[in-house]
């Protein structure tokens, strides 16, 4: 009889817990999109392939591709709003998106002022930029070697620590990249989504990214903090999930010439339908 009662007592528990969170979901952003038949994202438009200008002026991209499913899916028109890191999550703070797609890492600060739902959809890590002619594979091919860095970059410290390298840091992306191209490094340590940004951009012919790319950091989309366990969260927890089950990142990148990152495959493999062929 006592472990019914104990039991009986969780299960009300757990029940009324259930209820609470609902009562305190409004779902405003969720409900203001429906009842208006229009989303807003927020995306990049400087970040090429995940969010940029074409030719004619319009936001094109993975990221952007991501957003036109959403709204598909949610049956309402897209509105795309260009933000930078600078401002994105303020933007979303301050009702002026509902959504944000744009190339933004998941961290626990960014936790607490945004509503960020799993799983991750993306992940960028330190990679290198290097002549192809060099044939470089490994990362312990850097040892005692010079290479170009940003001042402040945690990846600097990263690649000389763990492999010796002769990091020569800059005040800024463009300065270093420069040394590169005049032969005063064998490489640009940085981020890889912005090597490969680079290498998309078409200026870098004869370059690559050759090393495999370390210290992963996962990319997060955000809702509002209010809805992050509402209805808005869920759906775009179920949109993440969807994409990795059935392949769509990875074709995403395939269709933007993004360079193919074990991170998507490790994911589709992950959620796929174990009974798919």
């Amino acid at each position: 009889m006592k472990n019914i009662l104990a039991a009986t007592t969780a299960l009300v528990a757990a029940f009324s817990a259930v209820a609470v969170s609902a009562a305190e979901c409004s779902n405003d952003t969720w409900n203001r999109v429906m009842q208006n038949g229009k989303i807003v994202v927020g995306v990049k438009a400087d970040y090429k392939p995940w969010g940029f200008r074409d030719t004619n002026g319009d936001l094109v991209g993975m990221e952007i591709d991501m957003a036109q499913d959403v709204a598909d899916t949610m049956g309402v028109e897209l509105e795309l709003v260009p933000v930078q890191s600078s401002n994105r999550m303020q933007f979303l703070e301050q009702g002026k998106i509902d959504l944000m797609i744009a190339t933004m890492s998941d961290r626990a600060d960014r936790r607490e002022i945004v509503g960020i739902v799993g799983p991750n959809y993306y992940t960028s890590g330190t990679n290198l930029l290097a002549p192809d002619a060099l044939e470089l594979t490994e990362w312990e091919q850097l040892r005692d070697k010079p290479i170009c860095g940003k001042q402040g970059a945690f990846y600097n410290q990263i690649v000389e620590e763990r492999y010796g390298a002769q990091i020569i840091a800059f005040a800024g992306n463009a300065e270093a990249k420069q040394a590169l191209r005049d032969k005063k490094c064998i490489g640009f340590v940085y981020d890889d989504s912005s090597i490969m940004a680079d290498i998309a951009s078409g200026e870098w012919d004869g370059f690559g990214m050759p090393m495999a790319t370390e210290d992963d950091n996962p990319w997060a989309l955000a809702v509002p903090k209010a809805e992050e366990n509402c209805v808005f969260g869920r759906f775009m927890s179920g949109m993440q999930y969807n994409w990795h089950k059935d392949g769509t990142l990875v074709a995403l990148e395939e269709k933007w010439g993004i360079q193919p990152t074990a991170y998507l495959a490790d994911q589709n493999a992950r959620y796929k339908d174990w009974l798919a062929e």
